[in-house]
């Protein structure tokens, strides 16, 4: 059954207005809000959240997070506590907590997903679980011991005057297995200029403040006490060097986890595995839900 969003902005704070898309209607069970990742936007949750409503019945909300997408774009407030504040916030305006539509799990995806974990941290009584999807094991300062090393490394490439049609062919030619809704995700990391070049919605310089504060991010310190259900859905691209790293960072967590913890690979699998996958993707989160995982 093919379900449309409801997009909306609502006001977290007086300066900030975060904008989202609602798919369904929330029934009393478990909903879901979805986050994602650096210099990426709501909708590259678009499949996963359609199939999450459409076939299983959940209600879902996705967000862009400040700075990115259609959300306000304030020059500061990129470090973790703020943007975990900015979920707390929203959670509580949409009415997602155990005395409305019921406390929800929270999917985050790569940053996201190291978000989604600091939060699990900071305020875990609120959620039903939380959800790392390819993220919430990133440490980049093992990778990158000085911090110059890393902006330099994984510093955003300027696309800034990009042709919109070129862009979108590059991405169908590099993700030719990736559905419709996937792609048309991916083009809504930028707003499209009236002579038809791109611009990302998310500056260079927020980009580098979120880059700097995920560099300085030790989620390896939160999991022994989040007592709330996490769940680990990593990708194995192909790339041995970061998978071997993802599969030690992922046996730390689950050594250290003071609560349960399930680990899901996909393989062989993008890093955007949500865009990639959204319906296998979507099944696995309902069927946790269905399974008790995160009513533990």
């Amino acid at each position: 059954m093919s379900v449309e969003p409801f997009p909306a902005h609502v006001e977290i704070r007086p300066d900030v207005r975060l904008h989202v898309r609602r798919w369904g209607r929330p029934d009393g069970r478990t909903p879901f809000l979805l986050v994602h990742g650096l210099a990426s936007n709501a909708r590259m949750w678009d499949g996963c959240a359609a199939h999450l409503a459409g076939t299983h019945g959940r209600y879902a909300v996705a967000v862009d997070l400040r700075g990115h997408g259609q959300s306000d774009r304030p020059d500061d407030g990129y470090d973790f506590t703020t943007v975990t504040d900015d979920l707390l916030a929203l959670m509580s305006a949409e009415g997602l907590d155990s005395s409305r539509h019921g406390a929800p799990v929270v999917a985050g995806q790569s940053w996201g997903g190291n978000v989604v974990i600091e939060l699990a941290w900071r305020a875990g009584e609120q959620l039903a679980g939380a959800v790392a999807v390819d993220g919430g094991v990133i440490e980049l300062a093992d990778r990158f011991p000085r911090w110059e090393d890393c902006a330099r490394q994984l510093a955003p490439p300027d696309l800034l005057g990009m042709r919109a049609s070129r862009l979108e062919a590059t991405m169908r030619a590099a993700h030719s297995d990736w559905p419709a809704s996937g792609i048309t995700g991916a083009m809504a990391n930028f707003e499209v200029l009236g002579d038809g070049t791109i611009r990302p919605w998310l500056s260079r310089e927020r980009h580098m403040l979120v880059l700097r504060a995920l560099w300085e991010h030790r989620p390896s310190r939160r999991f022994a006490e989040i007592s709330r259900p996490v769940m680990l859905v990593p990708a194995d691209s192909g790339a041995v060097s970061w998978t071997a790293d993802k599969h030690s960072a992922i046996a730390g967590a689950a050594a250290s986890a003071g609560g349960p913890m399930r680990v899901e690979w996909f393989s062989p699998a993008d890093h955007d595995l949500h865009a990639q996958h959204p319906e296998r993707l979507a099944d696995l989160l309902a069927g946790a839900c269905d399974e008790g995982f995160f009513n533990r």
